[in-house]
């Protein structure tokens, strides 16, 4: 039985300023609330990557004022991103590299449930 690894690695994590800033401009986007995806396909993975997907994840200043709240949101998100990427890597095995933002755009803190059935309907849309 060949089990994912639910790991999130530093390979995994998008920091480059250029490709974010790439996100921005060339990029295809969808909500799955509460999250927003911001995706780009790239004919030619960065150097630095090593897998097949690199995420970079936000969450606003304007609607969430303490460090404290913006940093739990981000654990939850980046949780439910380790829990449920395996299924997206299954099923974008062929398809060219991708780098993704994760947005979370709901006004107030959502219970993990939520965020986790977010992340899921992500995985399901993402073509």
């Amino acid at each position: 039985m060949n089990t994912p690894r639910h790991t999130f690695t530093r390979s995994e994590r998008l920091k480059s300023p250029t490709l974010i800033g790439r996100l921005f401009k060339d990029s295809h986007s969808y909500v799955a609330y509460p999250l927003r995806v911001v995706w780009l396909e790239l004919a030619v993975p960065p150097a630095t990557a090593t897998t097949p997907v690199q995420v970079v994840i936000s969450v606003p200043k304007r609607n969430f004022k303490t460090a404290v709240a913006r940093n739990r949101l981000k654990r939850q998100i980046r949780e439910a991103w380790r829990l449920h990427k395996h299924l997206l890597y299954e099923k974008r095995a062929d398809k060219p590299h991708i780098s993704l933002m994760l947005m979370y755009i709901a006004k107030e803190t959502l219970p993990y449930s939520d965020i986790e059935a977010g992340m899921q309907k992500m995985v399901r849309k993402m073509p």
